[in-house]
């Protein structure tokens, strides 16, 4: 079993092996010969090529956003998916606005594409945001996915979809992708912020005397 976070030699990132734990997984030569095949591949070898380009050129500089299209522009991608939360609408649409004015095409789906209610998963009034299922919008990442998927994009972005919603998206999305932004409503969608707090504010959160609470609901 690996357990790289709790390695503190770090002796990958040294190009020292004999600080590494024993179970670590640049030791594992089938591994890495395997991955290193993989980069042969000529999308994946500009992808890691560029990634590596964009992360050195605006190191310290350029926000992920930045990032986000130097890379896309160094890898030639031009129709760009977008997939993001109805609850981001107003944030999607300044990105959208960016993304065109950069020189890309953008492809948008919103989550509450397809317009089914929540009662189509058989879901109660109880378990909604307003108390009602019937007239609440389910989320629909398959949707999302396929839709990107039928406009043949280059390359796609995702935005704020809830937990789960994001797994299923990534899941059916058949292009590359990269998360602009996470959901996380409490932080205004900084979700380290509180790991920061982990031994002090948020502690008792993340600590809860009971260690079966998350496990309730």
């Amino acid at each position: 079993m690996f357990t790289c976070a709790k390695c503190g030699a770090k002796g990958c990132a040294k190009l020292d092996l004999d600080k590494s734990l024993k179970d670590c997984p640049s030791k594992h030569t089938e591994i890495q010969e395997a991955a290193l095949r993989a980069y042969e591949d000529e999308e994946n070898h500009r992808i890691a090529y560029n990634s590596a380009c964009t992360e050195a050129h605006g190191y310290g500089t350029d926000t992920r956003l930045i990032e986000i299209m130097k890379f896309m522009h160094s890898c030639g991608y031009k129709r760009i998916g977008f997939a993001f939360c109805n609850g981001l609408k107003n944030e999607a649409l300044e990105v959208t606005k960016i993304l065109e004015y950069n020189g890309f095409e953008v492809v948008s789906v919103v989550c509450k594409n397809g317009a089914t209610p929540k009662t189509w998963l058989g879901i109660e009034d109880k378990d909604t945001v307003r108390g009602h299922a019937d007239r609440e919008v389910m989320c629909n990442p398959v949707g999302q996915a396929l839709a990107l998927n039928a406009s043949h994009t280059d390359f796609n972005i995702m935005m704020g979809l809830c937990v789960g919603h994001d797994t299923l998206f990534l899941k059916y999305l058949e292009g590359p992708v990269t998360v602009l932004a996470v959901k996380d409503r409490v932080t205004g969608h900084a979700p380290l912020a509180p790991i920061y707090c982990a031994q002090g504010y948020y502690k008792s959160k993340f600590y809860p005397e009971d260690p079966d609470a998350y496990k309730k609901g």
